[in-house]
Parts: structure tokens; sequence; C-alpha cells
């Protein structure tokens, strides 16, 4: 079992920068791939951002390609989002989660979510 939760979410300006966190209750790395998904209201849940679970390979999602940043910190078991030059419409719940494929970057199926943090982007 592996909790996750996430953090630093917020309300910014478009052009505005956070950066999010995601802190594993166990050691993830290596035995779990990564991802970050967003969901905004009446929308399905979609992917943004993940690492393989070797941690050598990371995928972005086309919206999100050049301006968000995925990286972790095994020795905290946290992972991280930094998200720079943000949108009106990156505005969502951002979703950590936690599988044992060798990468995300699909909703379905997947082992373990946390319970999401808010990012309000406004205009």
């Amino acid at each position: 079992q592996v909790q996750l939760v996430e953090s630093g979410g917020g309300l910014v300006q478009a052009g505005g920068s956070l950066r999010l966190s995601c802190a594993a209750s166990r050691r993830t790395f290596s035995n779990y791939a990564m991802g970050w998904f967003r969901q905004a209201p009446g929308k399905e849940r979609e992917f943004v951002a993940a690492i393989s679970r070797s941690g050598g390979s990371t995928y972005y999602a086309d919206s999100v390609k050049g301006r968000f940043t995925v990286s972790g910190d095994n020795a905290k078991n946290t992972w991280y989002l930094q998200m720079n030059s943000l949108k009106p419409e990156d505005t969502a719940v951002y979703y950590c989660a936690a599988d044992r494929r060798l990468i995300i970057t699909t909703a379905s199926q997947v082992d373990y979510w946390g319970q999401g943090t808010q990012v309000t982007v406004s205009s």
C-alpha cells in the first residue's frame, strides 16, 4: 500500500509559477512509475507528466511540454511538478499517481492516487 499526499496548489496569475509536491508513504523510487494528472470541472482526468519506474525517462502532455518539469527526491520519497508560464487553461485539480507499470500515461487502472490539490490560474 502506498499513500500519496499532494501539496503546493493555490491561486496564481497567468504567467506565474507553482511547484506541486507529492509525498509518498514508502519508498517508490525504482519500484513505481510516478505520474501527474489533472481534472478540470466537467472534464475527464487527463495525463500531464510522468517519470518512468527506472527514473530514466520523463514524459509530458503536449499542452505542458516546455512549461512543466517533473522530478523526484529519492531521500525524501517526494515527487515534484514544477509549473511555469501558467495559463488559465491549466486550472484543475492536480493528482499524483503511483503504479507498478513501467510508465503511467493513462488514468485507467492506476494503483494509487493522491487526494488532489487545486490549482487556479487567473487571467
